[in-house]
């Protein structure tokens, strides 16, 4: 309970500085680091899960960077690269952790600045 209060503090004041900055896009800049160790621990994930999770990330980065530097469908490549995410995470994650995967995903890109319509 005290992580999941303390991972909302840190969502809230994350996406008060994203407004501060005047909450402009910053696509351009996606870097796909998603530590998947951290998302493995905070997720409690078994060991097939973890190898599976870190695959779905690896090809997440992919779509994400592809999306980001196309010039043409920029908004249908992030929204096809998103949903594609969630839905092989809820393959793999059982139902409470895909809630607490989806949240954090969530804070993500809304501290990034990609808002998917």
């Amino acid at each position: 309970m005290k992580r999941l209060g303390l991972t909302l503090v840190a969502a809230i004041c994350m996406s008060a500085s994203v407004f501060a900055a005047g909450n402009q896009p910053t696509t351009e800049k996606w870097e796909g680091n998603i530590n998947v160790t951290k998302l493995s621990k905070y997720l409690k994930l078994t060991s097939g899960q973890h190898e599976e999770v870190a695959n779905i990330c690896e090809y997440f980065n992919k779509q994400m960077t592809r999306a980001t530097r196309s010039k043409n469908h920029q908004d249908s490549l992030l929204r096809n690269a998103i949903y594609a995410n969630l839905k092989l995470m809820k393959k793999t994650l059982n139902e409470k952790q895909y809630a607490d995967y989806a949240k954090v995903l969530n804070a993500t890109l809304k501290n990034k600045g990609i808002e998917v319509k």
